[in-house]
């Protein structure tokens, strides 16, 4: 067996799981899960239908890197989307993935040179935990960057030493941020960007969070974005991942797109080949659809919009939640311990929520997670709302 699993954490609703055993809530409530980040607002018809009314392409093997309109569709919205001056090309810079789970992960695989002395993969902590698997599995070793109120919950690039940028072979970093809601300007993201250039490393910039956000006029920015604003339209060294299911409310598709730097891109094509994980020809046609609207994905926002505004309200005399920048997570401060918030939570009033301690490690003494609970606001708006009552009950009583 390969033994880099050995070194793998358990994921953290296995913990979960094991932290809610022995308990025994309320039969009369009905369960709320808060815990998952899986959207439950209605997938749009349209794709649907269109994913249905393509099932006889099954009968054709599909192509590593999709069909041209698939690529097309993905760029033209990337383009748009980002204002990117040079646009993306369709035959070297952009892949289509079967989600960004499985790409994030990938990626690491194909390009950490485990021959290395020192072969880094730094991610912000707290994290998505596919980030520290993958660089363990690639033989590379993890360096958490502690993300917390005193540096508004983004990594601290000044804490990184030059050694460190040397040693650093990738950086994943997730804006909107899973699970804080943070949003990297663009003015960090070209630091970032000049730093990735000097020292040699690769940015995996995880943005499937980013058409979920609450003022029209200032969509978050994206790393190509970025590098597009400062001249380097050859994306050197830089990557981004985006995906349908927050945005589309089509996490069953798995359906998304890589696209950045083609010397990366295409290695990362080879490696996919060998790998055999080609996306379905009638998801390719299902995702043409939802790329090319934007109709259901403002639709999408106005909903989150108001389970926020509600949710904010009626807990602000007692857990006091702060909007997060972007994204559908709430990231709240707990009167006590994490663990016991959320034990006890459940035990009394049959809602799940995670730890925030089960999404970081510690460092230096230090876990940036614990005392917080991520609250993942999927639920439909009335959910959302009993929710909250059934909190504020709790804490008062």
């Amino acid at each position: 067996m390969n033994p880099d699993l050995d070194h793998l954490h358990p994921y953290p609703f296995e913990k979960l799981t094991e932290l809610k055993r022995g308990c025994k809530p309320p039969a009369e409530l009905d369960h709320i899960a808060l815990s998952i980040g899986e959207p439950k607002h209605p997938s749009p018809h349209f794709v649907i239908e269109n994913l249905i009314a393509h099932t006889h392409l099954l009968a054709n093997y599909p192509l590593t890197k999709g069909t041209l309109a698939l690529r097309e569709a993905m760029a033209n919205w990337l383009g748009q989307r980002f204002s990117l001056t040079q646009g993306i090309d369709t035959e070297t810079q952009i892949l289509p993935v079967n989600g960004t789970r499985e790409a994030l992960f990938a990626l690491a695989q194909c390009v950490i040179d485990r021959s290395a002395a020192n072969p880094l993969v730094m991610m912000p902590n707290p994290f998505y935990q596919i980030y520290e698997g993958a660089a363990l599995l690639a033989g590379a070793h993890p360096l958490y960057m502690n993300c917390d109120a005193s540096n508004r919950f983004l990594p601290d690039l000044d804490a990184i030493s030059a050694q460190q940028w040397s040693d650093c072979q990738l950086i994943y970093i997730c804006s909107p941020g899973n699970p804080t809601g943070a949003v990297l300007d663009e003015a960090y993201l070209q630091r970032l960007i000049e730093l990735a250039q000097q020292y040699d490393f690769i940015i995996a910039s995880d943005e499937c969070y980013s058409e979920i956000y609450f003022d029209e006029d200032q969509p978050p920015p994206g790393l190509l974005g970025a590098a597009s604003a400062m001249g380097l339209d050859d994306y050197r060294n830089c990557l981004v991942f985006h995906s349908l299911s927050k945005r589309s409310n089509l996490p069953g598709l798995r359906s998304g797109f890589v696209a950045g730097d083609a010397r990366i891109m295409q290695k990362f094509l080879l490696y996919r080949t060998y790998h055999g994980c080609a996306m379905p020809p009638g998801t390719q046609s299902a995702s043409i659809s939802a790329w090319n609207d934007e109709q259901h994905v403002r639709a999408n926002r106005d909903l989150y919009r108001q389970k926020f505004a509600t949710v904010i309200d009626l807990l602000s005399d007692t857990l006091r939640p702060v909007a997060p920048d972007a994204g559908f997570y709430l990231w709240v401060k707990t009167p006590d311990s994490d663990t016991r918030f959320a034990r006890d939570l459940y035990d009394r009033q049959n809602i799940t929520v995670l730890p925030g301690q089960y999404l970081s490690r510690e460092v230096d003494g230090h876990n940036p997670g614990q005392g917080y609970v991520r609250m993942a606001l999927v639920a439909p708006l009335d959910e959302c709302r009993d929710a909250a009552l059934r909190i504020n009950n709790f804490l008062q009583n």
